[in-house]
């Protein structure tokens, strides 16, 4: 018995800001003092590094939940479930809802809760909770489905990440510029053939990492004091996941039994292109060889990091043809993995 994807969805924002917006930000130091380059060099440096050429910002009237149901909505759909027969609910995000303008976030009742409701199920045995894990929620929520079905406890899951980070950055920080927003969503239910999850692995780093990601004050020390927002040690970051993403990506192809010349594709958090990048040439150095060229898909430089959304929303527009230059057939075997605030990492091989 395993488990497997039925149903996938995703939601892509319509507002599309490309890297040219930035040109009129005023952009800071730590210190709130001005930088030297221009604009219009911080941009290229920016995109040189990152690939990010344009991101999607959330329409006002959506809030992280609408997208998060939007996705469900499609991944429902092409499952082809009554999703009065979900047993699950998991909805891994960062921050809850964020209204535009405001400085409060809104997680009561649960993102979750609110899917549900929208979805307009009413069996009362279909729990629904929400997730804080980092970026790599939605795989952490794929391993919790699997450990409810593998146990008895459920038949039926639906797993959703979704994130709206355009409203938490800090316009006056460069590091502003990665940030997107979308949802992902996946139908999960038990599998009684050769497809599905294999293995996986978790883990979590805190002795030296836990405050890679934080929330922090604006640069700009003349904005409120009481208002955070999201701030990153990118150094550290890259430097962390460099180390530990290929180290977790192998420990679970070797659990999995599986030889590196038969995975097809790595789905990796898009988090940044050149260490997704260096990710991916790590790992295979790990077994002596270099990447295939299509290994890896990637949405970042149109979609931008949208955090939690990112891996669920890859995988939807792979499985759609709509990731140029790649494919997935029958039987294909897949990695999926992801880093991020926690510091948190997890990856799971998967039978297509």
């Amino acid at each position: 018995m395993n488990i497997k994807i039925i149903g996938s969805g995703s939601y892509i924002p319509s507002i599309e800001v490309k890297n040219e917006n930035f040109n009129q930000h005023q952009f800071l130091t730590e210190e709130c003092q001005e930088i030297s380059d221009t604009n219009e060099v911080i941009i290229e440096k920016f995109k040189a590094i990152t690939g990010i050429e344009a991101r999607r910002y959330a329409e006002s009237q959506f809030n992280t939940s609408d997208m998060g149901f939007m996705a469900a909505q499609e991944a429902i759909e092409q499952s082809g479930i009554d999703p009065e027969t979900l047993d699950y609910i998991i909805f891994a995000h960062n921050f809850g809802d964020v209204k535009p303008g405001a400085i409060q976030s809104d997680m009561l009742p649960t993102l979750a809760t609110r899917v549900k409701f929208k979805l307009k199920i009413k069996n009362p045995n279909c729990v629904a909770y929400d997730l804080l894990f980092g970026c790599p929620g939605w795989i952490e929520g794929i391993l919790q489905a699997r450990a409810f079905i593998m146990s008895g406890m459920a038949k039926r899951c639906l797993v959703i990440g979704a994130e709206t980070l355009s409203r938490v950055v800090d316009v006056h920080d460069r590091d502003s510029m990665i940030y997107a927003d979308g949802a992902g969503a996946s139908v999960v239910e038990v599998s009684h053939d050769q497809t599905g999850l294999i293995s996986y692995k978790s883990a979590t780093y805190t002795f030296d990492e836990a405050y890679y990601l934080y929330f922090g004050n604006s640069y700009n020390k003349n904005l409120d004091p009481d208002v955070r927002y999201i701030k990153m040690h990118g150094r550290k970051i890259y430097e962390f996941a460099l180390n530990q993403v290929p180290m977790a990506m192998k420990a679970c192809l070797d659990q999995s039994g599986i030889d590196i010349s038969q995975v097809k594709k790595v789905l990796i958090h898009q988090a940044n292109e050149k260490m997704d990048e260096a990710i991916i040439h790590r790992f295979y150095k790990l077994h002596g060889q270099l990447p295939p060229k299509d290994i890896m898909p990637m949405s970042i430089h149109k979609l931008g990091n949208s955090s939690v959304a990112t891996v669920p929303t890859l995988f939807d527009l792979l499985q759609k043809n709509q990731i140029k230059d790649h494919r997935l057939s029958k039987g294909d075997i897949l990695i999926f993995a992801s880093v991020g605030a926690g510091m948190n990492i997890n990856a799971f091989v998967y039978r297509y």
